[in-house]
């Protein structure tokens, strides 16, 4: 069956906005990059669940044979109850409570600590809890500003200039460190990047005896439009391999070799589905209202993403100028003069590239429902996740009389 017609299909039976998930595709994206490091014997991916946290999800990675890595107590949760056990789980936290890093040691998960006086405050209450450190590598990777975080003054990592800090807090407590981490930034293009920040990263990991794992985060970047560019995995696999294994080598021992993608497994598997409310014409502009807004599908407004936009229901329609907004009240554009195949009202649009970071950043905001999910698998559809009602909205409200 044609894809337009099957996802309007899909719709008439779940209605709009609709989040679809391609499993399939969630799967070649994980077997590419499994074959892309197929050298490492002891390779692990770890899928980091931030991207889209649907516990279906979670569980059908799982099957495929990956690890998760965390920011969150609740995504550890969450990832406890998908079937994930501890040691498969990474949690790599930023600016949390001594207190919830005490809840992950209790879970019995891996963890990554990126700060000094945390790290010291592990050392002496837990010594014997095997932890990794993230470094910051000082380098400016990722696709804009807002997603690079390896940078000299990014709030992320210990900086790699501290690692005579780092050694004399864990000579004083005695903590067993058994991973170093890194992780640059989203949308990396150039393989130099990441070679770069593995230069540090191992020379970091030479001055520790008893690891476990060298954990190389991710970023791999994804095409977002037609003849888009996007990391090439393969070629990074192939300068990555001599330097790991020459490093292995030189350890004397056989380490694990972690990545933690995950828009790069599961931000191509989505479309994100809306209907046109209204087609308003002004003095300069053509506007496509559509029945969603900033609340559901927030990345155009967040990150000045781009996200390919098909009119599903006129594929061969004339193309004409658009820019399609949403129905929050507030400026919610999603693109601005964009070359669109003629839209009408009632149209169903797609938004490509909706399965990272999309539904998992939505929100309620003017007392608007979260959309339904839903995955498809084998031409196979499966709800996910119920479309929101208002009871759901009220749950945790408390009414009173003032």
């Amino acid at each position: 069956m044609n894809k337009n017609i099957y996802l309007h299909n899909i719709t008439k039976k779940y209605g709009t906005p609709l989040y679809v998930y391609d499993a399939n595709k969630i799967e070649y994206q994980y077997k590419l990059i499994k074959q892309s490091f197929s050298y490492i014997e002891n390779l692990k991916i770890n899928y980091a669940c931030k991207a889209n946290t649907n516990i279906s999800i979670l569980k059908f990675l799982k099957k495929l044979g990956s690890g998760l890595d965390t920011v969150s107590i609740q995504e550890i949760e969450i990832g406890l109850k998908a079937g994930f056990k501890p040691k498969e789980i990474i949690y790599t936290p930023n600016s949390v409570s001594l207190s919830e890093i005490k809840k992950a040691i209790k879970a019995g998960v891996r963890i990554n600590i990126d700060n000094l006086s945390l790290l010291e405050q592990i050392g002496n209450d837990n010594p014997n809890y095997p932890i990794g450190i993230r470094i910051n590598p000082h380098i400016l990777g990722g696709g804009n500003k807002k997603i690079s975080v390896g940078h000299i003054d990014s709030k992320f990592g210990i900086s790699y200039y501290q690692l005579p800090h780092i050694k004399k807090i864990v000579e004083n407590t005695g903590i067993k460190v058994e991973g170093i981490h890194m992780h640059t930034g989203s949308d990396i293009l150039d393989i130099g990047v990441f070679l770069q920040g593995a230069d540090i990263l191992l020379n970091v990991a030479s001055f520790f005896n008893e690891l476990k794992y060298i954990d190389f985060g991710s970023g791999f970047k994804v095409p977002y439009k037609k003849n888009d560019t996007k990391t090439d995995i393969d070629m990074l696999g192939v300068s990555l391999k001599r330097k790991f294994l020459f490093f292995c080598e030189k350890y004397c021992k056989k380490l694990k070799l972690f990545f933690e993608p995950g828009k790069f497994l599961v931000s191509e598997s989505g479309s994100f589905l809306v209907k046109v409310n209204v087609i308003k014409h002004t003095t300069s502009t053509v506007f496509a209202g559509v029945d969603s807004g900033f609340n559901h599908f927030i990345r155009p407004m967040f990150y000045d993403s781009y996200h390919h936009i098909d009119n599903i229901s006129n594929p061969s329609g004339i193309l004409r100028f658009y820019t399609v907004v949403g129905y929050i009240c507030e400026s919610d554009t999603f693109c601005v003069n964009r070359k669109i195949n003629e839209i009408r009202e009632g149209d169903l649009l797609c938004f490509r590239n909706a399965g990272a970071y999309c539904f998992s950043m939505s929100s309620n905001y003017n007392s608007r429902y979260r959309p339904s999910e839903v995955i498809i698998y084998n031409n196979k559809d499966f709800l996910i996740r119920k479309r929101e009602n208002l009871q759901d909205l009220l749950n945790n409200m408390i009414e009173i009389e003032l």
